[in-house]
């Protein structure tokens, strides 16, 4: 699949994606009624589609509210992985959660969210 612009945090949320979407498959297999799995899968997938959305606001304000929601994603989605990680039923898939791809992108954001703010803080001035 070809874009016609590429952009770093769009390119990592969709990575994400598409592991959340690969762990949830798995986890839906080994575990059949884990219900965990959908609220990880909603949130894990739903960091990206808040990017794409803000990379397609019409005004900053709409940007950073977009950005703020795919923060807050990637926050719940790093507290359900936290969850898997911590639980003794799951040791044995430890080492696939993408745990460092999730606080990566909360950081990435985080950081987009912040510098955003700030130029808002500055325009009102």
């Amino acid at each position: 699949m070809a874009y016609a612009e590429k952009n770093p945090v769009s390119e990592k949320s969709l990575q994400f994606a598409i592991l959340i979407v690969d762990l949830c498959a798995l986890l839906k297999q080994r575990h059949k009624g884990f219900v965990l799995t959908d609220q990880l899968l909603r949130s894990g997938t739903s960091i990206g589609a808040n990017v794409e959305e803000a990379l397609g606001s019409f005004s900053r304000k709409d940007f950073l509210w977009k950005m703020n929601l795919a923060y807050k994603e990637a926050r719940e989605t790093n507290y359900w992985l936290k969850v898997i990680y911590n639980a003794q039923e799951f040791k044995h898939i430890q080492h696939n959660l993408p745990i460092d791809q999730v606080l990566e992108l909360q950081k990435i954001i985080g950081s987009i969210c912040r510098s955003t703010r700030k130029k808002l803080n500055d325009d009102a001035k």
